[in-house]
């Protein structure tokens, strides 16, 4: 059975190890994603204007003014001295033609005291540059950068979350290959037994430093695995639920627990190609979402406001605009306006609901590592570097095993 399991491992690992060596080193560099960027584009990020902060509606205004044929999805609301205010933008159709014009640009950058644009980028450009590295990274790492086809843009994200299931699975098989082949015969008590087989477990643990290159990488495999295999097993689990989220990973929460619904579960998109028509204003769903925030006692501020247009409603953010992510990673809230008649669909607020609400609002905090805070941020860089040392090291076990047998009469 151990003969089975190998070639398992072995296969899945060759089959896993340029995504995931992929995936571990840009994971590790988007851990620190806003620092970053904040470094390589301060000339767009950070603003010199010091004074009294205009609104978010009327830097909307300025944003539309530069270029009529774009319409707003995402605006800050939580504006800061110095920082730039980011708005989302997509194509507006030609009422005429229905066609969409070309842009060069998804996101709009403004000064919030003088109104001026500082920059433009555009975040799902295949061609890298140091203006959008850091979103050109997030796509690689969670889609492969896999172009819309079919009628659809989830293609890559199907894939890699397909690919993270199987490496659970591999996790675990990974972690019984490490185990010693069987207990000591004649052990006369259970504890005798069991000290036994840790004591024959023990070396898995180890690296053997001046052991020679081979002993070097195979030890750096089996026991580099061994030491984080908890947490590779929660960013790989994370990693599948995820990408897989409305596919697979939500519906199995609801048939196997009892989670609350919001709008994004319970409401259908529109058809691939389509936008909706909003029949109420940001401002509108600002005022809204803030007289609701009031009543349920939220204590951060309104952050920011998407519209997606696949979907009838807005989403109002909740956060402190001087760490969006908040403690542990779970400081932000939402509440959703319908676009339709103002109605409030539902709120989403951390911490809140059924056990499974909360193992569903976890997954993204568990998977950045900012449920530990910048210490967890700092393990999930390590862990991501160590994914890689781990898919290489198995290739070269691999492929020396398979040169040996070849040069074998």
């Amino acid at each position: 059975m151990r003969a089975l399991w190998t070639v398992v491992h072995r296969w899945i690992g060759l089959v896993l190890a340029g995504f995931l060596t992929m995936a571990g080193l840009t994971g590790a560099v988007l851990s620190w994603d806003h620092e970053i960027d904040e470094w390589l584009n301060a000339d767009m990020l950070e603003t010199p204007a010091r004074g009294p902060l205009k609104t978010p509606l009327e830097l909307a205004a300025a944003v539309q003014a530069s270029e009529p044929r774009a319409e707003i999805s995402y605006m800050t609301l939580g504006l800061v001295e110095g920082e730039a205010a980011m708005f989302m933008v997509r194509p507006r159709p030609d009422p005429a033609t229905g066609q969409a014009p070309a842009l060069g640009y998804d996101t709009v950058f403004v000064d919030p005291v003088s109104g001026h644009i500082t920059g433009q980028r555009n975040g799902r450009s295949f061609a890298l540059s140091q203006r959008n590295l850091m979103p050109w990274l997030r796509h690689l790492h969670e889609s492969l950068l896999a172009p819309r086809f079919w009628g659809t843009d989830r293609w890559g994200y199907w894939f890699m979350g397909s690919l993270a299931l199987l490496w659970v699975a591999d996790s675990f098989v990974a972690l019984l290959l490490t185990f010693p082949v069987k207990l000591r015969k004649g052990a006369p008590r259970l504890t005798a037994a069991v000290g036994s087989w840790w004591r024959r477990w023990l070396p898995s643990w180890r690296v053997r430093w001046g052991g020679g290159a081979y002993k070097l990488n195979f030890d750096l495999h089996r026991a580099g695995g061994l030491w984080v295999w908890a947490v590779i097993v929660i960013v790989a689990f994370t990693s599948f639920s995820l990408n897989l989220y409305r596919e697979v990973f939500y519906p199995v929460m609801r048939t196997v627990s009892t989670t609350t619904p919001g709008p994004y579960e319970t409401l259908k998109p529109a058809p691939q190609g389509t936008l909706l028509v909003p029949q109420v204003s940001f401002a509108q769903a600002i005022a809204i979402a803030q007289s609701e925030a009031k009543r349920l006692g939220f204590a951060q501020p309104a952050g920011g406001i998407w519209w997606g247009g696949d979907f009838p409603f807005y989403n109002v953010s909740f956060f402190d605009p001087h760490d969006e992510t908040g403690a542990m990673g779970m400081g932000l809230s939402n509440i959703y306006v319908s676009s339709d008649n103002g109605e409030v669909l539902g709120t989403y607020r951390p911490w809140h609901g059924t056990a499974a609400d909360v193992f569903v609002q976890l997954q993204l905090p568990l998977h950045s590592g900012r449920i530990l805070g910048t210490p967890g941020r700092v393990l999930m860089s390590f862990v991501g570097v160590l994914v890689a040392v781990l898919s290489i090291t198995g290739v070269i076990i691999w492929w020396r095993k398979r040169r040996a047998r070849k040069m074998t009469p």
